[in-house]
């Protein structure tokens, strides 16, 4: 399976037909230029890289916000996945309002790499980028509607983030519906 796509600058890109052209002052190679789509392991252990990153910031939040209101969560270390599942089902407030805020924490993560670089810490460690479906950065709008489309992804109990294992192009639901790919660098040729 060929992972490269083309943008050409004068037509239209190869995942959509009515796609608008890309504007001018795009950085292209001759008529068009090649990109990479990263696949699902590499998108992966970026993912994993941003959740060793955010991950302890969101427990500190938590614990944190949870101790100002008062509420008693139960220990991570000392629990089963039973007591986890149970406030779940209860709908235990505090356990709600304080995972509510670690999502929060996690988007607004999310929104910020992506809107100010284009990738996020994990994505530039192993140099991976998000653009549009033009080769262009990703602008704020789009870097905010892909950050919200993680949450259809999830909503699918995850498949919207194994669809990119599947999919000829390479994209997750959230790249769908934001009209993003995420990119690598092309590989070394053997001369």
């Amino acid at each position: 399976m060929d992972d490269r796509e083309t943008l050409r600058p004068d037509g239209p890109t190869p995942w959509s037909a009515d796609a608008t052209p890309v504007p001018s002052g795009t950085p292209a190679l001759g008529d068009a230029a090649t990109v990479w789509a990263a696949g699902f392991w590499r998108r992966l252990l970026a993912g994993m890289i941003d959740a060793a990153i955010v991950l302890p910031l969101v427990v500190a939040v938590m614990l944190s916000a949870s101790k100002l209101a008062g509420l008693d969560l139960p220990p991570v270390g000392t629990s089963g996945l039973d007591t986890w599942l149970d406030l779940i089902l209860a709908g235990d407030a505090g356990f709600l309002g304080a995972s509510g805020l670690g999502l929060v924490v996690i988007l607004v993560y999310l929104l910020l790499f992506q809107t100010l670089g284009s990738r996020t810490i994990g994505m530039r460690v192993l140099h991976l980028d998000i653009i549009d479906l033009r080769g262009m950065p990703l602008s704020p709008w789009r870097a905010g509607l892909r950050t919200v489309a993680y949450l259809a992804s999830l909503a699918t109990l995850g498949l919207g983030f194994v669809w990119i294992g599947f999919d000829r192009e390479r994209r997750g639901l959230h790249d769908w519906l934001a009209g993003t790919l995420v990119t690598r660098p092309a590989p070394r040729s053997s001369e």
